[in-house]
């Protein structure tokens, strides 16, 4: 069976009321001098506030 569609402002306002996300890597370079990266997944709005806490 096919999922109903919706058209218009309700496409609208459910389409808006989704969180946009953004996947972050951030790398990190250890005693060795090897670097290993962490993933994480992020909010759109607050990449940049993410990216400055985790600066080194």
């Amino acid at each position: 069976m096919a999922k109903k569609q919706v058209f218009g402002e309700d496409a609208k306002s459910l389409k808006g009321s989704h969180k946009r996300m953004a996947k972050v890597i951030i790398s990190t370079k250890n005693e060795r001098g090897k670097f290993s990266y962490r993933e994480t997944m992020v909010e759109q709005d607050k990449v940049t506030d993410f990216i400055q806490k985790n600066k080194a």
